[in-house]
């Protein structure tokens, strides 16, 4: 049965529609049976541009996973805006093009990996011939292939999140979604799943990553904001953050000890060859320490391309 096509799904955003736009966006939740209000997220925003991958960082309870449930839909916004190429996150045709892993994904454990994506394509309007080649397709590219006959159940924790992985993209989605893709895998199997984000960024996908492992972020990610206390404290991109603006450092090749002062000029009269220039960096690791320290964020802290 041929899917309808809603006016809002036609939409077909240009090349400088971001991926995804955030805008002033505040949640506040009200727990039951509490007068009391808690906010989440607080006048937050951000962009992700098409073809980026994005990392959303933060401590636990900062508001990462409330930001990305807005986005997808999920929970109503308190106040603000998010769009999806151009649509607003809150209509159906915003999630056609999206594609979600979550931090403990569920599947069918009585299904095989097989069986399993087989099903989410069906979900998502993938049938016959198109169905039978985009599965083993998937399974070789999240190396799940001699795994493919074997019950859920019997699956690792990385096994279940590459089946995972591969399930949001089984519909090709230009955006997706990923809450902790590496959580609880070993080494092997996160180094996999980092190749398959860069390869999704390098055919165009868009792509938001959740990760604590901050490490994980700054290979694969383009952009990053850290988030505290439902606030974004520094945003930008990552060669930019990790700069350390007051300081300079020079590698020398060839040049006699007493190289110190007036550097330039010395290293061009010994001869000697300056193999390169510029601010050193720090790690993501130290930047996020020194971001989300238990005090106020400053109102002029963010960074911004």
């Amino acid at each position: 049965m041929e899917r309808r096509k809603s006016s809002e799904s036609l939409q077909v955003p240009n090349e400088a529609t971001p991926a995804v736009l955030v805008e002033h966006l505040t949640k506040v939740f009200q727990p039951s049976l509490s007068r009391q209000k808690v906010p989440a997220v607080v006048d937050l925003s951000f962009r992700v541009g098409q073809g980026e991958v994005y990392g959303l960082i933060g401590p636990n309870g900062s508001g990462k996973s409330t930001t990305m449930k807005v986005i997808l839909g999920l929970v109503q916004a308190t106040s603000g805006r998010t769009e999806v190429f151009g649509i607003d996150s809150g209509k159906v045709g915003s999630r056609r093009d999206v594609g979600f892993l979550p931090e403990n994904p569920y599947f069918y454990k009585h299904m095989t990996g097989r069986e399993t994506l087989e099903f989410y394509g069906k979900l998502c309007g993938i049938h016959g011939a198109q169905l039978r080649e985009r599965v083993p397709e998937l399974l070789a590219l999240v190396g799940l292939e001699s795994a493919a006959g074997r019950p859920i159940a019997g699956y690792s924790k990385g096994m279940l999140q590459r089946i995972g992985l591969a399930q949001a993209i089984v519909h090709r989605p230009r955006l997706v979604v990923l809450d902790e893709p590496t959580a609880g895998v070993d080494p092997r199997g996160s180094r996999h799943i980092r190749d398959l984000i860069l390869q999704m960024k390098a055919e165009g996908t868009s792509v938001i990553l959740s990760s604590h492992l901050l490490e994980q972020v700054q290979e694969v990610c383009d952009r990053a904001g850290i988030i505290y206390k439902g606030r974004m404290v520094l945003e930008g991109r990552l060669e930019d953050l990790t700069q350390l603006q007051q300081q300079m450092e020079y590698v020398v090749e060839g040049g006699p000890p007493e190289l110190a002062a007036e550097i330039q000029t010395l290293v061009e009269r010994a001869g000697a060859k300056l193999v390169s220039a510029g601010h050193p960096r720090t790690t993501l690791e130290k930047l996020f320490l020194e971001s989300t320290e238990d005090k106020e964020p400053a109102t002029g802290g963010t960074r911004h391309d």
